[in-house]
C-alpha cells in the first residue's frame, strides 16, 4: 500500500443561487502546490475545475463528477492575522470567480487544535473519530473508490462570514448553507460554511 499526503485547507460554501463550492487548496502534497474546485450546480451537475491532468486524474479516482474541466486555477490567501486561516480568499478557476472570508474559530475547531497533530492526522485517529463524526453528517475514514481508503484528519475548523461569487459572469447570489449536501462521493463538506484545516491520507494499491 502506498501513502499520499496532503496538506491543507477545505473551505465548503453554499450560494443563494444554489451552486455549492469546494475548494481545496493545497500548498503540501504528492502533486505539488496545487488548488482545485469541487462544484455542484443548482440542476445538480458535478464539475471538478482541476489546474492539471495529474490532479484531475488524482481526484476522479477518489471522487465522482458529471465533467471534469481542465483550467488555471488560482488562490490568493489574504493572511489576517498570524495563526490561523485567512481573512479573505481569492479564487479564480474557469468560469468561477469566488472572494469569501473568514471569521472565528468553531467550538470543534478549538477542540481540534487542543490535539497533538501527530494525533489528529494519524488513520489509526481518523478510524477512531470516524463513527462519532458521521453523527453530525460528516466521514473522517473510509474507503474512496478503486480500493483506496481515505483519511481526514481535522486540525481546526473556522467559520466562513460572507462570499461573492459568480459564474461564467452571473452572480450567485449571497452565502448560504451548503444543503442540499454535495454528492462527490467520501467525506462531504459540513451544512455549515467553513474552512478547515486538514491533513488527507489516500492510501492505494501497490
Amino acid at each position: 500500500m502506498t501513502r499520499h499526503v496532503f496538506d491543507g485547507r477545505i473551505a465548503g460554501m453554499g450560494t443563494a443561487e444554489g451552486t455549492r463550492l469546494v475548494v481545496g487548496h493545497w500548498p503540501v502534497s504528492p502533486l505539488g502546490s496545487f488548488t482545485d474546485v469541487m462544484v455542484e450546480r443548482s440542476n445538480g451537475q458535478r464539475l471538478l475545475l482541476a489546474p492539471s491532468m495529474d490532479v484531475a486524474e488524482f481526484v476522479t479516482a477518489t471522487y465522482s463528477f458529471d465533467d471534469v474541466v481542465l483550467t488555471p486555477v488560482t488562490c490568493v490567501v489574504h493572511e489576517g492575522r498570524s495563526t490561523g486561516p485567512a481573512q479573505r480568499w481569492s479564487v479564480e478557476a474557469g468560469p468561477l470567480r469566488l472572494t469569501f472570508t473568514t471569521g472565528g474559530r468553531t467550538l470543534l475547531g478549538a477542540l481540534l487544535a487542543a490535539i497533538p497533530r501527530r494525533v489528529a492526522t494519524s488513520p489509526a485517529f481518523c478510524r477512531l473519530t470516524d463513527l462519532p463524526a458521521r453523527a453530525v453528517g460528516l466521514r473522517t475514514a473510509g474507503t474512496a473508490g478503486r480500493d483506496r481508503l481515505e483519511f481526514y484528519g481535522a486540525r481546526d475548523v473556522h467559520t466562513v462570514t460572507s462570499l461573492v461569487a459568480s459564474w461564467t459572469g452571473v452572480d450567485l447570489g449571497p452565502l448560504r448553507p451548503v444543503t442540499p449536501p454535495v454528492r462527490f462521493g467520501f467525506g462531504s463538506t459540513p451544512a455549515r460554511p467553513s474552512v478547515t484545516t486538514v491533513t488527507t491520507t489516500v492510501v492505494t494499491p501497490g
